[in-house]
């Protein structure tokens, strides 16, 4: 069945309850925001006071007292650094190439010419000569200009000096043989260059020259001694008596 609408009455009573809700909502709004709290407004205006600045603080200078102290020695100077130098290393050369000279100046492009140190395969010529070669058969260039041969000051080989073994055998002969002079005067190195054919006259022959012959030594431009060569012939000879008739 149909509802019958309110009437006019019962729209206000239906009315009235909201509209105090409404009204007791609005004074609630506009009361909370007039509300303030003045204890929470007096503690924030205390905790914002400003403390006044401290002052300085007293610097307190230590006043100086005299002493009678007596005073030590001053203290030594520092030390000062040094830049160490650097020093490039001596370079390392090759050892030296000797040179092949002879101990007699002179001229010529050979390096093996002028006398030796050793006697060379001359013979000999006889006499006392003054080339610095081995004799006539010598390869030898002879004194120069400038230079003066050594000359004989004592020795010579006596008959005397025949050895007995070799006179009972009755070897003789002519031994050729070839010395130094050193720049002392003694004759040194003596050499049989042609041998007599007996052994014993050949050794007897350079034994006794070396003993005895003494000479002034050979000089050269300059005065001055240096060693020569001599190359002599000696006559070893037999002498027979005659046979009986």
């Amino acid at each position: 069945m149909p509802l019958a609408p309110p009437t006019p009455t019962e729209r206000l009573r239906a009315a009235l309850p909201t509209a105090a809700v409404v009204a007791l909502i609005g004074y609630a709004l506009v009361a909370g925001l007039t509300w303030t709290n003045s204890t929470a407004r007096d503690a924030a205006i205390a905790t914002f006071d400003v403390a006044p600045p401290s002052p300085d603080p007293i610097r307190v200078v230590p006043k100086k007292v005299a002493t009678h102290r007596p005073r030590g020695a001053a203290a030594p100077p520092n030390l000062r650094s040094q830049a160490t130098p650097v020093v490039a290393p001596p370079p390392v050369l090759p050892p030296p190439v000797p040179v092949v000279a002879a101990p007699v100046a002179g001229t010529g492009a050979d390096p093996s010419a002028g006398a030796a140190a050793r006697p060379g395969p001359g013979s000999g010529a006889g006499g006392i000569g003054n080339g610095t070669g081995s004799g006539g058969y010598g390869d030898g260039n002879g004194y120069g200009d400038d230079e003066t041969p050594p000359r004989l000051l004592r020795g010579r080989l006596k008959d005397s000096d025949y050895p007995d073994a070799a006179a009972e055998a009755g070897a003789g002969g002519t031994v050729s043989v070839r010395y130094y002079v050193e720049v002392d005067g003694r004759a040194t190195g003596c050499r049989v260059t042609h041998s007599s054919g007996s052994a014993l006259l050949d050794a007897t022959t350079c034994r006794l020259i070396e003993k005895r012959f003494r000479y002034d030594p050979s000089r050269d431009a300059d005065g001055r001694p240096v060693r020569s060569i001599v190359v002599v012939d000696h006559d070893w000879i037999v002498e027979r008596e005659p046979a009986e008739r």
